[in-house]
């Protein structure tokens, strides 16, 4: 069955139960949010290496807004059952094409693939075994990289930042499109906003095995990216995001407290200072030193308030919500 037309719902808003897929089926899925190459081309490419596998497959090929499929792809959806075309209504992003992708798979199994040549096809074959080794999410880490100076900095720079948030492993291409993980890991990665670069991490901190397999890069990923500053601030707010939600989600008050208590103190001293300096005769009351110690023990006070509001909150949720996972019974 091809699933074509216009999807009018953000698949941010789906409220699925995890549920069992095809044990002997392969879903993958390809969102189409950046950049694209002939994916037609992508599928034969792709679908040459599965087709050495024994298990089946299917491809789900997910559409932002502003990207439409080109008529070559329909053609192709109509002759083969196991290709399949969602497109949004409008922009949405990749966690949420992502995110629909994987509610809409039929597989026990999940490869997701960016829209264009990221890897070669032959690396899929190492990632799938990996998971059949018994890692919970395989992530491909593009080896050797055939990438100019530039985007090596870039990417060492991003897991330099990130590793700090993550206790026990550091990843090395954690941005790469190309993984391979089970239904049960899929549907159960708390995926929002852009947050899908950091579906390894994610994966680690639920308690899950995440194995980086070294998968040879494909020649036309090696381009130079440059990007505009508002990107990168935008990964760097992405990067903040994370790191609160990996050490304070459970324990908001630590955060919120910390940097509540360093300003409280800083206005308290300063306020102390100028107390004793009106004392001996001098005036404060046009001094900016004096307004600095006010807005310092208001932020203060306010963070700490707001921290506190956080510790409520997770009370409240605390019977809804699980903190851990199980990995064994015996």
């Amino acid at each position: 069955m091809i699933a074509q037309g216009t999807l009018v719902e953000p698949a941010a808003q789906s409220t699925q139960v995890p549920t069992d897929g095809d044990a002997g089926l392969i879903s993958v899925v390809v969102p189409v949010v950046e950049r694209t190459d002939d994916l037609v081309a992508l599928y034969r490419a792709f679908a040459r290496e599965l087709d050495k596998r024994t298990e089946d497959y299917e491809f789900l090929f997910v559409f932002d807004g502003h990207f439409a499929p080109t008529p070559e792809l329909i053609a192709l959806s109509r002759e083969s059952d196991g290709v399949r075309i969602l497109r949004f209504a409008r922009d949405f992003g990749e966690t949420a094409a992502l995110r629909l992708g994987i509610e809409k798979s039929r597989g026990d199994l999940i490869l997701t693939l960016p829209a264009y040549f990221q890897v070669q096809p032959e690396g899929v074959r190492l990632l799938l075994d990996a998971i059949a080794s018994g890692a919970d999410i395989a992530v491909a880490n593009r080896s050797p990289r055939l990438d100019s100076w530039l985007n090596r900095v870039q990417s060492r720079a991003f897991h330099s930042i990130v590793g700090g948030a993550n206790s026990g492993q550091r990843f090395h291409d954690m941005a790469c499109g190309v993984r391979a993980m089970r239904r049960a890991v899929a549907e159960t990665l708390p995926l929002y906003g852009d947050l899908h670069r950091f579906i390894p991490a994610l994966a680690l901190r639920e308690g899950y095995r995440v194995d980086e397999v070294a998968v040879p890069q494909h020649p036309s990923d090696a381009w130079m990216r440059v990007y505009s500053p508002g990107v990168y601030f935008r990964r760097l707010l992405d990067i903040a995001a994370f790191f609160f939600l990996a050490k304070f989600t459970e324990k908001p008050l630590r955060f919120f407290g910390l940097v509540g208590s360093a300003f409280l103190v800083s206005g308290t001293l300063l306020s102390l200072v100028l107390f004793i300096q009106r004392l001996e005769g001098q005036p404060i009351a046009n001094r900016p030193a004096l307004l600095l110690a006010v807005l310092l023990v208001a932020l203060g006070v306010q963070l700490l308030g707001l921290g506190l509001v956080g510790e409520i909150i997770v009370h409240l949720r605390a019977p809804h919500r699980r903190g851990y996972r199980v990995r064994e019974r015996v």
